[in-house]
């Protein structure tokens, strides 16, 4: 099945404990279509400027992502600067430069209109409502956010959280949106709004799944090296939305199968900088991960 993705394809200047990154591609978009790529075919809808490579695009088809939607438009591309101190869980922003992103109407080829599975990166959500305006009958739409568009535009976050299924924000913005400081209470205001599951995205400290009668927690897998967690959650929705568009499987049982593939998939996202491990990784080393994963987290019961 394929997925549609909007959101954006940027460079990004990163510096971590452990090194830099200059103008390396990034991106929402461009970390979620590579790691969705590796489950199913994915269409990307995102705007760059006249600066942007030739060579990164070709990356992106190389991985089978359908680049029609890519608009190339006269300017700069959007580019983020960050650093992250020895706390990897949250980067410092030094800089964002919007650039050719002020400009962005995204307009869905009509191949991409009936797509059965729709993720809304993080980008303007008036943006996301316009999107969610050109696709017939999707059957599953999961969006994404960040603290800018909570602070700035709650009330058009808000409405576009009444019309997806499934939302992923990291534990922070769950606190942020709500006024809630208890991560519980905060994701039952939200699934109250209209979606059907919440999915917390919690660092190293793992995912958790909230529906309104459930919570589903899962660990984070434990690295001994971590370079880079840019485009790490765009990396775990990538990994979530592919597994879940692969099997077609909306239970409960197969949105808990999908956690875990999506952690699998973040998990080797933060092992270098950019996409440069995504970009060596194979899919039996996925496979393998996986069943480590399930190593971890499994034990047997225990009568008292």
């Amino acid at each position: 099945m394929s997925i549609v993705v909007v959101g954006t394809v940027a460079f990004d200047t990163v510096e971590t404990p452990f090194g830099k990154g200059e103008n390396v591609l990034g991106g929402s978009a461009t970390y979620f279509s590579t790691s969705a790529s590796f489950f199913a075919d994915v269409s990307l809808v995102a705007v760059v400027g006249e600066d942007f490579p030739e060579e990164h695009v070709a990356f992106l088809q190389n991985r089978a992502i359908d680049t029609s939607g890519l608009q190339r438009i006269p300017g700069k591309t959007f580019h983020w600067s960050g650093r992250y101190g020895y706390d990897l869980n949250e980067a410092q922003t030094l800089d964002t430069q919007l650039n050719v992103l002020m400009d962005f109407k995204p307009e869905l080829p009509e191949s991409y209109r009936d797509a059965e599975y729709l993720f809304l990166a993080n980008i303007d959500p008036d943006l996301q409502m316009e999107v969610l305006q050109q696709v017939r009958k999707p059957k599953l739409v999961a969006c994404d956010t960040m603290n800018f568009w909570i602070s700035s535009k709650p009330e058009a976050l808000k409405k576009v959280l009444q019309n997806v299924d499934i939302v992923i924000i990291n534990e922070g913005e769950a606190r942020q949106f709500t006024g809630e400081a208890n991560l519980v209470k905060a994701a039952r205001q939200i699934i109250a709004l209209g979606c059907k599951r919440l999915v917390v995205k919690r660092g190293e400290y793992g995912v958790l799944m909230f529906t309104a009668e459930t919570v589903f927690a899962a660990p984070a897998f434990p690295m001994e090296e971590v370079f880079d967690p840019t485009g790490a959650g765009d990396t775990f929705a990538g990994g979530f939305m592919g597994y879940l568009a692969n099997t077609g499987d909306l239970s409960e049982e197969g949105l808990r199968q999908a956690i875990i593939f999506g952690s699998v998939m973040a998990s080797f996202n933060v092992e270098d900088f950019s996409l440069n491990r995504m970009k060596r990784l194979e899919f039996k080393e996925i496979q393998s991960r996986f069943s480590s994963f399930k190593a971890l987290t499994s034990f047997r019961d225990v009568s008292v």
